[in-house]
């Protein structure tokens, strides 16, 4: 008697769970004529926060990058954007900001640490200004160099 029951309730169980299928299943063809509907992109973390990797950092990034390829590989720098300001980063590492460029309010700003350990910050004109600091920023990037030998001694 219980392996009847048994059997009869497993029966069951299948049966309503074909039924129920069945039914989503016409259902979704009677809904198949309407026409296709683009489903809209979810905005990224950084559109939601209203940061936009504008034209004018997207050059300056550019311009700093083919500075410092003079002395490291090209590959090796990368950039995060922020709401106030676009890090250039060594090895993508936030540890190893080479510069960061204030591009986004009335007046535009250039900031790299010196050797002293201090923010150094000059209002530039125009992004070609960016090349007047070409010695900062190379030595910006050497003081790492420098410290990732002294650390693998």
């Amino acid at each position: 008697m219980v392996k009847k029951t048994l059997q009869q309730y497993v029966s069951e169980l299948i049966s309503d769970r074909l039924k129920s299928a069945l039914s989503n299943e016409t259902n979704s063809f009677k809904e198949e004529p309407r026409e296709e509907q683009i489903q809209p992109v979810p905005p990224t973390s950084a559109e939601v926060k209203g940061i936009e990797f504008t034209d004018l950092e997207r050059e300056g990034f550019f311009i700093v990058k083919s500075i410092l390829r003079t002395k490291i590989d090209g590959n090796r720098i990368y950039y995060r954007d922020t709401q106030r300001y676009l890090n250039i980063l060594l090895d993508d590492n936030i540890r190893k900001t080479v510069c960061r460029l204030h591009l986004n309010a009335s007046k535009k700003y250039l900031t790299w640490t010196d050797d002293l350990g201090k923010e150094a910050k000059v209002e530039i004109n125009s992004l070609d200004n960016i090349y007047d600091y070409t010695e900062q920023l190379i030595s910006s990037v050497l003081r790492y160099e420098k410290l990732a030998e002294a650390q693998s001694f």
